[in-house]
């Protein structure tokens, strides 16, 4: 049962609006965030550091968040003290995931890893067992088919970089985490702040093991300044921006349907410019971990009456 909280803040108030603004909205978010993968992958490759990319990368964002709410809406920064630490842990859990998601990301190729990241809605549901979630055989029916899609991604003899491979899946794990903790504490309070605060735990998270190790830092040349910025801007602060509107003209539930059009659109992006090739086994387990998220999500969207907040926080 989710806390009520004490924070001034009050609920956003569905408002009837065009369907079809905002199914083009959701694609236009939709497609943002598909770009994070390949464009991430094409800097890691180019030599970036992951822990500094992120860092900078949520500088960026964290920055260009606190000014959209300090000019449309400033009083949203109030919230109690309990509420902001919870933002804060689930943001370093979030933190946590995106260094690592970036640290396997330097290991794989970025359609590989965005096959890996759809088994997201799978875990999350397995997590939320823990808080009374009934487990079913339907169930063990999508587990079977992620794992089955994970065993044909990697390669029957584990082909591919297995510690790359163990980076994201713990990177999935940390993301659906801090998921079911905005659903159990915080899915009451308007998503602007909680973003906000959430993306400065984030920001603590990677930036306390950025400076543990040296702040190590590779120089970017335009082409890959250009690719930074693209990252902070369009596939973190605008695609939610985007994501926020079209979610209160159609729902977070058929939002949520359009995560595995991201994934597939990532793989595309990865194939047609990052010359990615994928052998039809690849094809074939991604298509079983996206079947097996299409299953959970269906699932998901029974089990959270009000999951308007689910679909926020991306890579």
């Amino acid at each position: 049962m989710a806390v009520t909280p004490t924070s001034p803040i009050s609920p956003i108030s569905p408002v009837p609006k065009s369907a079809s603004y905002g199914w083009f909205l959701a694609l236009a978010s939709t497609l943002a965030f598909s770009l994070a993968t390949p464009i991430a992958r094409s800097l890691l490759v180019g030599g970036a550091d992951p822990s500094g990319l992120v860092t900078i990368r949520l500088i960026m964002a964290v920055a260009l968040h606190g000014l959209a709410i300090g000019f449309t809406a400033p009083g949203l920064f109030r919230i109690d003290r309990r509420m902001m630490a919870i933002c804060l842990a689930a943001g370093m859990t979030n933190g946590l995931g995106m260094l690592l998601y970036f640290l396997g990301l330097a290991r794989l190729s970025a359609s590989i890893t965005a096959m890996l990241l759809s088994m997201s809605p799978i875990v999350v549901l397995s997590l939320l067992v823990l808080r009374g979630e009934k487990l079913t055989y339907r169930h063990g029916i999508r587990m079977g088919l992620a794992l089955l899609g994970v065993y044909f991604v990697i390669g029957p003899g584990g082909a591919i970089d297995m510690g790359g491979v163990a980076l994201i899946l713990l990177a999935v794990l940390a993301f659906s985490s801090h998921m079911v903790l905005l659903q159990w504490y915080l899915r009451s309070l308007d998503p602007r702040v909680v973003t906000f605060y959430v993306t400065v735990g984030m920001l603590l998270a990677v930036g306390a093991y950025w400076l543990a190790i040296g702040a190590p830092w590779q120089p970017l040349d335009e082409t890959g300044w250009i690719g930074l910025v693209t990252l902070a801007v369009v596939s973190t602060f605008l695609a939610r921006l985007a994501m926020y509107a079209a979610v209160g003209y159609i729902g977070s539930g058929q939002m949520s349907l359009l995560t595995p059009l991201e994934i597939l659109l990532a793989v595309i992006w990865s194939v047609l410019f990052l010359d990615e090739r994928l052998s039809l086994a690849h094809v074939g387990g991604g298509a079983l971990i996206l079947a097996s998220a299409l299953l959970a999500i269906q699932r998901l969207n029974v089990t959270w009456r009000r999951p308007r907040w689910r679909t926020w926080f991306r890579v």
